[in-house]
């Protein structure tokens, strides 16, 4: 097995999603006349014109929060809003900015010493990607024949009362499946990751990697992209275990929705939409009890080594999911909860555009709403400011973001954990119970038994006796302590 070594800067950082379409739109960018108006409901196929040049004008929203990372959803070329049908991997989309767009944002974050992870669809491209193209136009005779898998003649690419005769991905004709077992087609994927890598990205989040399986294919492209970047940050969408990729050789961490499940069990108990969770590739429902919580935390603590644990992708949500606020019928203390969680336990951290100030919104496309810039009325103000804080307590305590995870109590509402990295811990206390509840935690193998303990987030009552500290947690609050 390879020494597992993972980007210094991710356990560092937390990130921030942005579906560009939705984000913000500038007057930097020529429109065409039939986009979506911007706070219209959203639709599978409709586009809203954010651009980049939009969210290099709210970086300040961005960094203000807190966060010092962006992960895009894709940025090239494509014939769809959220753009993973590429067009051409070497072009961001005109609508977006093309690349001249991408550069002044690359270049405004690195002066603001910020990181940027592009999403890489590599598994499959569009119908409209030159490649394919020219099997629509020229048949058995095209050059690029075997770059994809074809099954029959002719080729059915639009009409959807004959079968997809070719590899797609999921059945749908629109998204024709790389012929990732042919040399040249590999070299093509390592080449654009390679360039894009050069251009200054930090990293690649990779869609749907589980469906590329030609032998070797993570392998070498961890191998190319760490040669012009050792910290370059490998991220794959994987959301169930992912043992067989994260063993140093292959992927730096997945979105660990290993995380997402239990916390959304817990936060939310009975509060929990079914509907917007159900037959999806996560179960967070029903409700768990804080022992069952622990269980479950724990595995996920430990199932993997150290250094991808501190660099997993954690997150609540994502433009994949329905919104957490929604996801819990819109219980913003459940929300409050579960952020807490998101921003202690170890990981990297990703807010979900929007998520800082309440955004809802059911399954896609709801989940993709436009940001609302221009109705700050509509903002939930005391989600921005909690998650400034706690985003804030994880950026001052170096234990918050490199410390050890010691599980500490537990029971049928409440769960305890801390943190710890040399001289410094913390404590983590959540009650998600309707009623106060009262908790004696050892504290003892984090802090010295004289240690004054103070509360740096929540409310609660707190004594202490020795190497033990006593909270009355108030119904559905949770805190951090410290020294």
């Amino acid at each position: 097995m390879p020494k597992v070594t993972t980007p210094e800067w991710v356990k560092d950082a937390v990130f921030y999603q942005i579906f560009p379409d939705r984000f913000a739109k500038s007057s930097r960018v020529l429109k065409p006349n039939n986009l979506e108006v911007w706070d219209s409901p959203p639709t599978v196929h409709g586009y809203k014109g954010g651009d980049l040049y939009g969210v290099l004008e709210h970086l300040d929203h961005i960094q203000e929060l807190g966060c010092n990372a962006i992960y895009f959803t894709p940025i090239f070329q494509s014939a769809s809003n959220h753009r993973y049908h590429t067009h051409d991997y070497y072009q961001v989309d005109p609508l977006l900015g093309g690349n001249k767009a991408f550069y002044a944002l690359r270049d405004e974050m690195r002066r603001r010493g910020m990181k940027l992870v592009l999403d890489g669809v590599f598994n499959h491209a569009s119908r409209g990607i030159f490649y394919f193209n020219d099997i629509l136009e020229n048949g058995a005779k095209s050059a690029w024949l075997d770059w994809f898998i074809v099954h029959d003649w002719p080729l059915s690419a639009y009409d959807g009362d004959k079968p997809a005769n070719y590899e797609c991905w999921w059945d749908l004709r629109a998204l024709p499946k790389w012929n990732t077992d042919n040399p040249q087609v590999r070299e093509y994927i390592m080449q654009i990751a390679e360039h894009w890598l050069r251009e200054g990205i930090d990293g690649w989040r990779l869609d749907v990697p589980f469906n590329i399986t030609s032998p070797g294919f993570w392998n070498e492209f961890r191998d190319r992209v760490k040669a012009i970047n050792p910290e370059a940050y490998i991220v794959g969408e994987v959301w169930w275990n992912s043992i067989n990729y994260l063993q140093g050789d292959q992927f730096d961490a997945v979105m660990n929705y290993l995380f997402t499940e239990p916390a959304i069990q817990f936060c939310g108990q009975q509060n929990i939409n079914f509907d917007l969770v159900k037959d999806r590739s996560y179960d967070p429902y029903p409700g768990i009890s804080g022992r069952h919580f622990g269980v479950k935390l724990a595995k996920v603590m430990y199932m993997y080594p150290w250094d991808i644990t501190q660099t997993q992708l954690n997150l609540l949500g994502s433009h994949d999911t329905a919104r957490i606020l929604s996801i819990f019928n819109g219980d913003k203390t459940a929300v409050r909860l579960a952020t807490l969680l998101l921003l202690t336990v170890p990981g990297a951290p990703s807010i979900y555009y929007g998520d800082e100030i309440g955004l809802p919104g059911g399954q896609d496309p709801d989940c993709r709403r436009a940001f609302p810039w221009d109705k700050p009325e509509s903002w939930d103000t005391e989600a921005l400011a909690y998650h400034k804080q706690l985003i804030a307590l994880r950026r001052q305590y170096r234990a918050l973001r490199r410390g050890r995870f010691v599980p500490l109590q537990e029971s049928e509402y409440t769960y305890t954990f801390g943190r710890r990295l040399d001289g410094e811990a913390l404590v983590v206390a959540l009650n998600v119970g309707d009623t106060a509840q009262t908790i004696t935690v050892p504290t003892g193998n984090l802090f010295p038994d004289d240690a004054a303990l103070k509360i740096v987030f929540g409310q609660a009552g707190l004594t202490q006796t020795g190497g033990q500290v006593t909270l009355t947690l108030p119904a559905r609050e949770g805190v951090v302590l410290a020294i």
